[in-house]
């Protein structure tokens, strides 16, 4: 038996490593989708005339089709259909959100194309192009969670027993690099320019054109990833069978809500995760006006928060491999995360000071994604932990939905009459204060589920705060 196993794929670190690769280079193309945008939320203001509630609508509207239950049935999907179809399924889904936004935000819907009377005729506070590809952003949403479930069950599969948290980390920091060079390039891609008077020039097409290539290379490196899942499950004997007390039940969804574990870390979830992702989309704007700084500087100092993950990430989940302390670093990523928006919210603000918090924001986003993922697997049973990366998903999703239309609300009601310049072309700023304490507020309460977790484990035994790698796989 011992021989029969060696022969597996999985058993190799070089084929299981170049799985996560291959998977991982998948999610990189997605992160670049998402945050390409970010760094070019002046130029929307001013030469689209959105105000900071527009933009938030739009930011947040990437998360909308999911929270209406598109994530449970992802999760529900991937276990009843398993990884290769729903990834190939997702990277699709990816594309066509994609080009739908790419079409939303081009002169040929704004200049009077196909829809644009439709979306003209509600929620009329808001520019058509913003509801156009804010629709688009909603489909890619669908699309980019659900391979991110498909991702995370892939992970397990190849390492469940052997460097999980250590692989989650690589992922997520390969992953992370497509953010990162988001934040460092698309003002360039964008040819973007500021002048001293207010005046913004630059060209957001073409960094949406390099986004929609990212994603046709994240579906190819998906697909090539099939071959090797194929021969894995072809050697365990389960690429067209399953027992039928192994068979996921829509029941299982009962199981997975009664497990007070699986509620504690999903809330402690969207809670740490609403104080970083809606916080990156508003992050390079916040630097302009705080510091004063071109686009360009403040998308420099913004990527410095997933390049410093891309190096700790995987450290940290080997740590969690080796030693274990899951919940412990949970709460203190969340305590971090309090302290840098802490920072950001009350401190005089310099140049140095926004890149201390933003290291300190990258330690805290190091630590908890290394420890929450790969402790899942400890919650969750293995034959419904797709549908448990769907529910937390979808959890997570409710929280990143909400958060970014939330900032762009207080912007505007804190800032009166800024939106209203930027469109004339008058220069003026926003004041981030308001803002930055309800993140630090978020990072407060993930804490204190953070304590709470963890004397949930002392009671039930899920083995948080035991290493990965003493946990049997084969």
């Amino acid at each position: 038996m011992k021989e029969k196993m060696h022969k597996l794929l999985k058993d190799s670190p070089t084929v299981r490593w170049s799985a996560l690769i291959l998977v991982s280079l998948t999610m990189l193309a997605a992160y670049f989708f998402v945050d390409m945008i970010a760094p070019l939320q002046k130029l929307l203001q001013v030469n689209n005339g959105w105000s900071a509630g527009a933009y938030g609508f739009f930011s947040g509207s990437e998360y909308m089709l999911n929270v209406c239950g598109f994530l449970i049935l992802s999760g529900i999907i991937l276990d009843k259909m398993g990884i290769r179809f729903t990834g190939l399924t997702a990277t699709t889904v990816m594309i066509a959100g994609g080009l739908v936004k790419m079409y939303g935000l081009s002169d040929s819907f704004n200049d009077g194309g196909f829809g644009y009377q439709f979306f003209s005729s509600f929620l009329t506070q808001l520019p058509p192009a913003a509801k156009m590809a804010a629709l688009g952003y909603a489909i890619f949403g669908i699309g980019v969670e659900m391979v991110g479930i498909t991702v995370s069950k892939a992970i397990v599969k190849w390492f469940k027993g052997k460097e999980l948290a250590l692989a989650m980390g690589m992922e997520m920091a390969i992953a992370r690099l497509g953010a990162s060079i988001a934040f460092f390039f698309s003002s360039i891609i964008a040819g973007y320019k500021e002048t001293p008077d207010g005046i913004v020039e630059g060209t957001l097409m073409n960094t949406v054109y390099v986004g929609i290539a990212f994603l046709c290379i994240g579906f190819l490196t998906f697909l090539v990833y099939t071959l090797l899942d194929k021969k894995l499950d072809n050697q365990l004997g389960t690429a067209h069978t399953t027992s039928k007390e192994d068979e996921f039940k829509l029941s299982d969804i009962g199981k997975i809500f009664s497990n007070p574990g699986f509620w504690l870390i999903s809330l402690l979830c969207v809670l740490f995760y609403s104080g970083v992702f809606p916080f990156l989309k508003y992050a390079v704007n916040m630097m302009q006006n705080e510091l004063g700084v071109s686009a360009q500087t403040a998308g420099y100092i913004s990527g410095l928060l997933p390049v410093g993950t891309i190096l700790l990430t995987p450290v940290i989940g080997s740590i969690y491999d080796r030693k274990g302390k899951g919940a412990t670093m949970l709460i203190m990523g969340a305590l971090l995360l309090m302290c840098a928006h802490l920072t950001f919210a009350l401190a005089p603000m310099s140049m140095g000071l926004a890149i201390f918090a933003i290291i300190v924001l990258g330690v805290a986003f190091s630590l908890v994604p290394a420890a929450l993922w790969s402790s899942m697997p400890k919650i969750v049973e293995d034959r419904f932990l797709g549908t448990g990366y769907g529910l937390i998903f979808w959890i997570q999703n409710i929280g990143l939905m909400i958060f970014p239309m939330l900032i762009g609300f207080i912007l505007d009601a804190v800032n009166p009459g800024v939106a209203e310049k930027l469109a004339a072309g008058v220069k003026a700023t926003y004041n981030y204060t308001v803002p930055m304490l309800v993140f630090a507020a978020l990072g407060l309460f993930a804490a204190i589920l953070g304590f709470m977790l963890k004397n949930m484990d002392a009671k039930k035994g899920y083995g948080l705060e035991k290493p990965n790698m003493n946990k049997a796989a084969n």
